[in-house]
């Protein structure tokens, strides 16, 4: 993930929680003010699970 370009979160606001997400062959995703910490990194069939599930919540 290190050449995939991260983009952040539209929903991000500067003084909360702030997420990136990079998608490449797999999805990464990370904390914008904690980059240093690493990052989770699912394959796209599991992150293409995830944003159902909040879909399903809205």
């Amino acid at each position: 993930m290190q050449t995939a370009l991260w983009r952040k979160s539209s929903y991000s606001q500067q003084e909360s929680a702030c997420v990136e997400v990079a998608v490449s062959e797999e999805i990464g995703v990370r904390d914008t003010k904690n980059r240093e910490a690493g990052q989770l990194t699912v394959s796209r069939e599991a992150w293409q699970g995830v944003l159902a599930a909040l879909q399903a919540k809205h």
